[in-house]
């Protein structure tokens, strides 16, 4: 599969770092703009733009006025980011061609899975399919087959071990699996992840033996069970 590349376009440097942050995780190859005339320079000069996540008020050309120029040239994929919460705003976003508005304040992550979904619509999703020690994880339709048998995990734990298997070979803090998989602005005790790997591994049958315990640090997924 080809790079998929998407361009950021918001004002405040904090949430375009926070929304490429989660974005370069799912390996997608980001831009960012800071207004929209940076935003339409970069569109038209780059060519190649797979999706834009567009906010609405932004010095010099607001995100309608880009919108527009854009619809003008290209079907490219839009995900209007914006604090407007209004019924006219979100009728007129999608009478420009957005095709997805979501307010602030936003879960980066619904933002993300959002994401995957258009870009997966449009034929341009990444490889969602993972398969390691007769573990295949298919993130796309959220589900588990551990030797050709379907496992049934909650949202976190099919989360937590897609993490692991992402980063296996890794030893990974308890603090760097939180800020992973219980997102950035977790604060809660870093002893919830013992609780969901137990369960997880017993979910897992003899395949839970993957997941190594490193002690006073955390865990790491090794495909040798040994």
């Amino acid at each position: 599969m080809d790079v998929v590349k998407i361009l950021v376009v918001d004002d405040e440097q904090r949430m375009r770092k926070l929304v490429r942050d989660f974005l370069v995780k799912k390996d997608y190859v980001v831009l960012e703009a800071a207004d929209g005339e940076e935003a339409v320079d970069i569109f038209f000069s780059e060519k190649n733009i797979d999706l834009i996540i567009l906010d609405i008020m932004m010095p010099k050309m607001d995100g309608w006025e880009v919108c527009r120029e854009i619809r003008n040239y290209s079907k490219v994929p839009i995900v209007m980011l914006t604090a407007k919460t209004s019924e006219k705003d979100e009728l007129m976003g999608f009478e420009l061609g957005v095709d997805e508005y979501i307010s602030k304040p936003f879960s980066p992550k619904v933002l993300v899975a959002r994401v995957d979904a258009i870009l997966r619509r449009s034929g341009l999703g990444l490889d969602e399919t993972v398969e390691v020690n007769g573990i295949k994880i298919d993130k796309s339709a959220h589900e588990v087959i551990i030797d050709g048998e379907t496992i049934a995990l909650s949202f976190k734990e099919f989360e937590l071990l897609s993490y692991f298997i992402d980063n296996k070979g890794i030893a990974l803090s308890r603090e760097k699996i939180l800020n992973n998989v219980w997102n950035y602005d977790y604060y809660g005790d870093a002893r919830t992840i013992d609780t969901h790997v137990k369960k997880l591994r017993s979910k897992m049958g003899d395949k839970g033996n993957c997941i190594k315990t490193i002690w006073g640090m955390g865990y790491k997924f090794e495909e040798d069970q040994e």
